[in-house]
């Protein structure tokens, strides 16, 4: 799950976002004005940011130049607001905001939103070469996010060594869905079957593990043979 930075001056917005976040696995930290926020960026290292442009110190748009000049604006931003223009939208956007919500956001569009942003910034910390390298190959910071990436994972200790291929370029509640299930599948063999020693290993009750597993479609009478 993700680290999320909500910042906004609406309290009841910030409460209604960071529910929804939290029902969705994702910690959230949350800023009331800019001078909050770059503290919480710097402590936190947010995987992604929803900055409102309307604030009463500095406004989003303000504070989003202020990261891009700085050169710390590695994190997908989503911008917010109920009363931006379209230029302001686009000014942003130009800054290097990746997406404008318009308020009042509905759960489908934020849950969206967020997912979309989350898989571009895991895209591009996993696509994006080294300076030099990167220079070699001639690419842009955008071009070499936009390639197709998949994530090989080798299970040690499992008889014939078996390997996994997680294919990036989709959804992220499709990939994190495919990992869970090798990721339990691997626990349920090295474990023989048992519940109870997956769960102590998982840190996950019984309950929620039966749960967990059932709804990723993991095969419970595969055993360690």
């Amino acid at each position: 799950m993700a680290n999320i930075l909500v910042v906004d001056d609406e309290l009841g917005i910030r409460d209604l976002l960071c529910e929804i976040l939290n029902d969705e696995g994702h910690t959230v930290e949350v800023a009331e004005n800019a001078a909050q926020a770059r503290a919480a960026r710097l402590r936190e290292r947010p995987d992604l940011v929803l900055l409102d442009i309307w604030m009463p110190d500095t406004d989003g748009v303000t504070l989003l130049k202020e990261w891009s000049a700085a050169g710390v604006l590695t994190m997908p931003v989503i911008m917010m607001s109920g009363h931006a223009t379209i230029d302001t939208a686009v000014e942003a956007t130009r800054i290097g905001a990746l997406a404008f919500l318009e308020k009042p956001i509905t759960m489908q569009k934020l849950l969206k939103a967020v997912e979309q942003g989350l898989a571009r910034g895991s895209l591009r910390k996993l696509t994006t070469p080294a300076p030099g390298l990167q220079a070699r190959m001639g690419l842009t910071v955008e071009a070499a996010a936009d390639l197709p990436v998949s994530l090989l994972a080798t299970v040690p200790d499992a008889g014939p060594q078996v390997t996994q291929h997680f294919m990036l370029d989709k959804p992220l509640r499709e990939g994190r869905d495919e990992y869970e299930k090798a990721y339990f599948e691997f626990h349920l063999f090295k474990e023989n079957g048992s519940m109870t020693r997956v769960a102590e290993k998982t840190g996950l009750e019984r309950t929620h593990l039966y749960r967990k597993l059932k709804q990723l479609g993991v095969d419970l009478t595969r055993k360690r043979s």
